[in-house]
Order: C-alpha cells, then sequence, then structure tokens
C-alpha cells in the first residue's frame, strides 16, 4: 500500500465578518434616491399581509458584495448602488459575503448612473452581473438626466426589460413596477399603485381617519336634519289634526244651536 505524502489543499477564505468598503455616492440626490427606495420596499413586504417575501429578503444600499476570496482593493467593482437578495434572512449585515450566505448572489440589482460611474455601470458591471453573480434583474437610472433602463436575464444573457405606457419596468423579482414618479424613481403595484414610504403611508392613514370622521360627522349632521325634518312634520301633522278637530268640534257646536231653534236644515 502506497501512502501519499501529498498534504491536501487547504483553502483560506477571508473572514466573513468584513466591512463594507463603498466610495462615498455621488450627491445628496443619489443618496435620497436609494433611501427612498429601500424605505419603500422594506414598508411594503414588511406590511403586505400576502408577501411570502416579507420576512426573508435582504435589501441595502451602496453596500460591498464579496463574492471571491481573491478579490483585490484594487478592483474596480467592488459594491451595487442597489440591491435585494431573496430567500435570506432579514438581519443586518456589515457586507454581503458570498460565501456566508450560501453562494446566493441578488436577485436585482439598481445602479445610480452618474458623470464617473456610467461608463462602468452600462459596461464592466452589466457584464460581472450577468456572467459572475447571474442576477435575474438588473436596472440603472441617473437621477439628474431621469435616463432608466432595466434588463432580465434569459437563457444566460441580459434582455431589456420593455416599459409599459406609463414608462414602468415590470419586475418579477419583486412582483412591482419600477418607475419614474415626481423625477425619483419608485415602486408600483400590478394596479399602479405608489409604494409609499413610512411617513407617506402615515399620512395617508391621517388623511383617511380624518375624511371617515369628517363623513361620520356629516352623516351625524344629515341624521339629525333629518330627525328634526321628521318632528317638524309630526308637529305639523298633530296640528292639522287639531285644526282638524277643532273644526269638527265647532260644525256640532252649530249644528246643536241650529237644532235648539228649531230650524230644520233639512226644510
Amino acid at each position: 500500500m502506497i501512502v501519499s505524502s501529498v498534504e491536501p489543499i487547504k483553502i483560506k477564505f477571508p473572514p466573513s465578518d468584513i466591512l463594507s468598503d463603498e466610495p462615498p455616492l455621488e450627491s445628496e440626490r443619489h443618496l435620497k434616491q436609494i433611501l427612498l427606495l429601500l424605505a419603500c420596499l422594506e414598508w411594503w413586504w414588511r406590511e403586505r399581509p400576502d408577501s411570502p417575501q416579507r420576512d426573508d429578503f435582504y435589501a441595502a444600499g451602496n453596500l460591498t458584495i464579496y463574492y471571491s476570496p481573491r478579490q483585490r482593493r484594487s478592483e474596480d467593482f467592488r459594491g451595487p448602488d442597489f440591491f435585494v437578495v431573496l430567500g435570506t434572512e432579514y438581519q443586518e449585515r456589515k457586507s454581503w459575503v458570498v460565501w456566508e450566505e450560501g453562494g446566493k448572489y441578488p436577485n436585482l440589482i439598481i445602479e445610480m448612473l452618474s458623470e464617473t460611474t456610467a461608463k462602468v455601470d452600462r459596461g464592466e458591471k452589466k457584464e460581472v452581473y450577468q456572467e459572475v453573480f447571474r442576477t435575474p434583474e438588473y436596472f440603472w437610472f441617473d437621477p439628474y438626466s431621469m435616463e432608466f433602463q432595466g434588463w432580465a436575464l434569459q437563457k444566460g444573457k441580459y434582455k431589456e426589460i420593455m416599459p409599459n405606457q406609463q414608462g414602468w419596468l415590470w419586475s418579477d423579482q419583486l412582483e412591482l413596477y419600477i418607475g419614474i414618479v415626481g423625477e425619483k424613481l419608485r415602486f408600483l403595484t400590478a394596479t399602479g399603485a405608489l409604494v409609499p414610504t413610512p411617513s407617506e403611508a402615515a399620512i395617508a392613514k391621517e388623511t383617511e381617519a380624518a375624511a371617515a370622521k369628517q363623513e361620520a360627522h356629516t352623516e351625524r349632521q344629515r341624521a339629525e336634519q333629518q330627525t328634526q325634518w321628521a318632528e317638524a312634520e309630526h308637529q305639523r301633522a298633530e296640528a292639522e289634526r287639531q285644526r282638524a278637530e277643532e273644526m269638527a268640534a265647532e260644525l256640532e257646536s252649530l249644528r246643536h244651536q241650529i237644532q235648539q231653534r228649531g230650524i230644520n236644515l233639512n226644510e
């Protein structure tokens, strides 16, 4: 029996608790756009009762995705501006480390174009998302020029997603439309309803409650008015009855007086 003296190769993976290492965002508008998408999606999936994904997804913005133990700090690409991973635990992370997440890559990615990143977003990143990540859906949006496009992975290659009449793009991954509303990228339901932020939802709830209160007040006033009308009608009917009784009594009294005088009314 020959015993090999060659030791098995040991693969050394970097530590899983790696901090994100992303450059600053281009502008305040880019930052607010990412925060808007995060707030809306988290609110929608945590409040929608029929969502199978409301407790098993992870969404993040400007967070590093470590997908290879051999990644170098000098590489141009590290992390998307906004991404969503489905079928994973909803919890805080310092970065997304693929080899510690069961090999999961994002299901959807949105990049915010800028003068310094647009070329990479349209080229190198698109290729990485298609060939390495195999991310089913990729979108890019310029918060200044309003350039907006989306791509869906079909047979291993990205095919452009065609917009509807409003210019919105349907996401099979999110089961939502993504479209420009008020010069901002927003999520919309299949019926075209805007997915709100928590503050928008609170305002809508307050408005709805105020409208319901006003409607109840109006209905109460209407009921009181109807009661007043009914009471007035009752009073009019009672007055008519009393007048009729008085007239009948007067006629009976007149008849009685005539009879006493011996006048025959039938002659």
